[in-house]
């Protein structure tokens, strides 16, 4: 059994013909893990015993011909998605000890599609971040270059894939947290429309901006994935029942190739690294060759989209982390309620709890986010700073829908770059926040807009073959999932 080159179309399949069963399919990954995993660090929990027994539960499902499309999938959960009676930390020392009383809605699902969970991947604490350099246990690295950064803040789901430690994850992105790690580590991430998949039991960073998605070897993959988890709950009441047709899994090529791509001039400036730039050029001529039509666009308010984002994502990030406060949500540190064993004097007071243990509990850039959100929601910056962002944030919805305009000739799906450099070296970024919130130059607009988008490599890349992975970015309109798949598969298999 070769791990490194299943996908979850072929697993399925290999299982059919009885090649080898989920059983042993679950323990070959967790021997990997075991063999693997100390130098990735892209697991916090591995649920050993709890995956060999949804493994030979799916097998009794294949062999009564029972059996779908994600039986017997092992898959890894990025650790801000909760799963019922298992710890749930998104990175947290805040949440350490923590264990969710229910599944998220994505996991239901999978559970009742019989996937197997392997378990909990690290992240940067409650998903701020684009490095995992932010963790609060351990820094994940990159299976390409253990020097360097998985990209984040799914960067544990992104390593655990590409290193040959699942065979798909979960993640979620609210600036670019899937598709970035995808395009550092060389796998694909598809960031799906705002509502398509439901955030019941994701904690919430963004709750305007954040969604789960896929991160997997091939587009086909994504897809299946997508499907399974896709649709609208009653927990989530910003979810939506969107019909999508049988080209979601199955795309017509020649219909997917009369679709027109555009190329915002905006995305192609400064900035860029003259690598990741000549790679995405390549990707470019290739569907040009394909008989792809390329036209070139303007997306004027992309410059602000950035300085939007970092004000929007803070002020919701202050708001949703009022939680965390030791006796709600978060570790106490009174004797009675257990607590961070760093702290040595015991709170006296509530105001010394509260201080104590969000202290203690939050990282620095958990700290950083609060500060900035609560400044710009404040009284006297209000209207200044956030009222203004949100504004922008219209002008920006207004690019897209112009451009996705067919009745003004507008095109049917965008492409940029996912990034503007390759996977940057462990500790390069970390003393200058900036330069870090750089690296989702290209990812946070789709999150202000809500459309979906796809991030693929321009090329296979292999782990050991001395090469730092490139991807390219497939912008849809809102729902339109199957138009940035259909020429992302195509794109794969040609």
């Amino acid at each position: 059994m070769n791990l490194d080159s299943l996908t979850i179309s072929s697993f399925s399949k290999s299982l059919r013909k009885k090649e080898f069963s989920a059983r042993e399919a679950t323990d070959a990954f967790l021997r990997a893990i075991k063999d693997k995993d100390e130098k990735f660090g892209a697991y916090l929990t591995v649920f050993e015993h709890e995956a060999i027994k949804e493994a030979e539960i799916a097998d009794e499902a294949i062999a009564s011909g029972d059996a779908g499309a994600l039986t017997g999938v092992p898959l890894a959960i990025k650790d801000s998605i909760v799963i019922e009676g298992a710890r749930a930390t998104a990175a947290s020392k805040i949440l350490k000890t923590y264990k969710a009383s229910y599944d998220a809605t994505v996991i239901k699902k999978l559970k009742g599609a019989r996937a197997v969970f392997l378990g909990k991947t690290n992240l940067d604490e409650f998903a701020m971040g684009s490095s995992t350099e932010n963790s609060g246990f351990q820094i994940t690295k990159n299976p390409h270059d253990l020097e360097r950064v998985p990209g984040g803040s799914s960067g544990g789901s992104a390593a655990a894939v590409s290193g040959g430690l699942a065979l798909a994850a979960l993640g979620s992105d609210t600036g670019g947290s899937i598709r970035q790690p995808a395009a550092f580590c060389g796998v694909v991430g598809l960031k799906p429309t705002y509502g398509a998949v439901s955030r019941f039991g994701l904690m919430a960073m963004a709750s305007s901006l954040d969604q789960i998605g896929p991160i997997t070897k091939t587009v086909e993959d994504a897809a299946i994935l997508f499907n399974a988890i896709r649709g609208k709950d009653e927990y989530d009441a910003t979810s939506v029942d969107a019909e999508y047709d049988e080209n979601l899994l199955n795309p017509d090529f020649d219909g997917v190739k009369k679709l027109t791509i555009g190329i915002p001039k905006e995305y192609f400036v400064e900035g860029m690294d003259a690598e990741v730039k000549k790679e995405i050029e390549k990707a470019i001529q290739k569907l040009k060759d394909g008989g792809f039509k390329i036209k070139e666009i303007s997306l004027p308010h992309t410059k602000y989209a950035l300085s939007t984002y970092y004000i929007v994502m803070p002020a919701e990030v202050s708001a949703n982390m009022a939680r965390y406060d030791g006796i709600r949500f978060g570790v106490a540190h009174r004797k009675r309620y257990g607590g961070i064993p760093e702290v040595k004097k015991d709170a006296e007071t509530l105001r010394d709890l509260y201080f104590k243990t969000r202290g203690e509990g939050f990282g620095e850039e958990v700290k950083r986010r609060i500060l900035l959100g609560t400044f710009v929601l404040s009284a006297g910056y209000y209207d200044a700073y956030y009222a203004k962002a949100q504004k922008v944030r219209k002008l920006i919805t207004e690019d897209f829908k112009k451009a996705f305009n067919p009745q003004s000739g507008g095109v049917d799906v965008i492409l940029s770059p996912a990034t503007p450099t390759q996977a940057f070296k462990i500790g390069e970024k970390t003393s200058d926040p900036m330069q870090m919130y750089l690296s989702d130059v290209f990812t946070v607009t789709q999150n202000l807009v809500g459309v979906p988008a796809l991030s693929l490599p321009v090329k296979q890349y292999k782990v050991g073959g001395g090469e730092l992975p490139i991807g390219f970015q497939l912008v849809g309109r809102h729902f339109r999932e199957a138009d940035i798949l259909g020429i992302g598969k195509w794109y794969e298999q040609n």
